[in-house]
């Protein structure tokens, strides 16, 4: 009889293995570790990492992080996606750096019926079958764009030209700017572009200058988007110079060098966690994502890129921990779907770069606590008020 009921029990081990390793939860994150949005890419693999660190389980399951390099190409971005969920079995893709990646990426996630946090901005994405599928960390651009128009104004500036990327990032600056200043007189008396990968932007310098602005607003990022900062210097242009979140990064200081003093940016308050009041509840999380990522990378995080991925880290983590609440096993259609539905129910998940609330008719999930005006002065930066 002792031997009938350890066989019994072994059985039962056996049949029970198996179920317990489907619990898994599969991560799949897409990046670019190389190419020309690397400085970006590299940042938010860190800051994956620092999420790991931070909440390794969750619902007492393991989590696990299938990562691949995109190479900063969209076809690529599309092309992992499919991979990770037709071959990995992924739960939820989380990625990529640069817009138009993530665009590519993110189309690719609905078509699957996949849940998706985007760490890059991105245009509007039609809503896939049952509804939406795709939410974003990075506040929304109009909203980090109505900063810069509402300093202009303070500051009684009339005219500004425009020097950004030729590609979906400079038209998300450029249309929230020409959004924001609808309601005020500040005219647009200059629209420059230029490609990531131009090593010169000295024609459309001169051009934006010969139209004499109050100030100039800049659409670039990371590496790249020091080259209209240091031409400008180079020409000895004084005036007002705006940027924007994707110029907080180490590799962007360390080009524009002392050409980047007194640039102001709408950023995230991790950018500046040491200067926010106590009472902000995010100044004790940006604080502990700098803990974790100190623990994960061994050096201390100098970006806001690696701080958008973490958040996705902790927006996935809530709702992972309340999909698997209703009984729906990972690895399953029925764990995206209550994934998707858990995403689109996040009420005031505390993050670094702002407070997140998502609804079906809200992609972005952030108000105003997400956005600061920060100046730079000597590679750092100073909170303005």
């Amino acid at each position: 009889m002792n031997l009938i009921k350890s066989l019994l029990a072994s059985t039962v081990l056996l049949l029970a293995a198996p179920q317990l390793a489907q619990a898994e939860i599969l991560v799949g994150f897409v990046t670019g570790l190389s190419g020309p949005v690397s400085s970006i890419g590299i940042p938010n693999a860190k800051g994956i990492a620092a999420g790991e660190a931070y909440v390794g389980e969750i619902g007492g399951e393991k989590v696990r992080v299938i990562q691949l390099d995109d190479a900063s190409d969209a076809t690529a971005s599309a092309r992992n996606a499919r991979k990770l969920v037709e071959q990995e079995k992924v739960d939820i893709l989380i990625g990529t750096s640069g817009a138009p990646q993530t665009l590519a990426m993110a189309t690719a996630a609905i078509e699957m019926k996949v849940p998706m946090i985007a760490v890059s901005p991105i245009a509007p994405v039609p809503p896939g079958d049952g509804g939406p599928w795709v939410v974003q960390t990075p506040q929304p651009t109009p909203l980090l764009v109505q900063g810069i128009v509402d300093h202009m104004k303070a500051k009684g500036l009339k005219t500004v030209a425009f020097i950004g990327f030729s590609d979906a990032f400079g038209d998300l600056m450029y249309n929230s700017l020409e959004q924001s200043v609808k309601t005020t007189d500040i005219k647009i008396i200059a629209n420059e572009r230029y490609a990531r990968s131009d090593s010169s932007v000295t024609a459309q310098v001169l051009r934006a200058l010969a139209a004499r602005p109050d100030a100039i607003m800049l659409g670039g990022t990371g590496t790249p988007g020091a080259l209209p900062v240091i031409a400008l210097s180079e020409r000895g242009y004084k005036g007002p110079l705006y940027g924007n979140h994707g110029l907080i990064s180490a590799d962007f200081l360390r080009l524009a060098s002392k050409a980047a003093n007194g640039i102001i940016c709408p950023t995230g308050p991790v950018t500046a966690a040491e200067q926010l009041p106590s009472s902000n509840p995010i100044q004790k999380v940006a604080l502990d994502f700098r803990s974790a990522f100190e623990k994960a990378n061994g050096e201390a995080p100098t970006d806001s890129f690696s701080s958008y991925s973490f958040d996705g880290w902790l927006v996935f983590a809530d709702a992972a921990k309340r999909a698997m609440a209703t009984g729906a096993k990972p690895g399953t259609p029925e764990f995206r779907t209550a994934l998707r539905q858990a995403l689109f129910t996040t009420k005031e998940v505390v993050g670094t770069q702002g407070v997140y609330t998502y609804t079906p008719a809200d992609r972005h999930g952030v108000d105003d606590r997400s956005r600061v005006l920060v100046q730079i002065e000597n590679g750092k930066y100073k909170l303005l008020p």
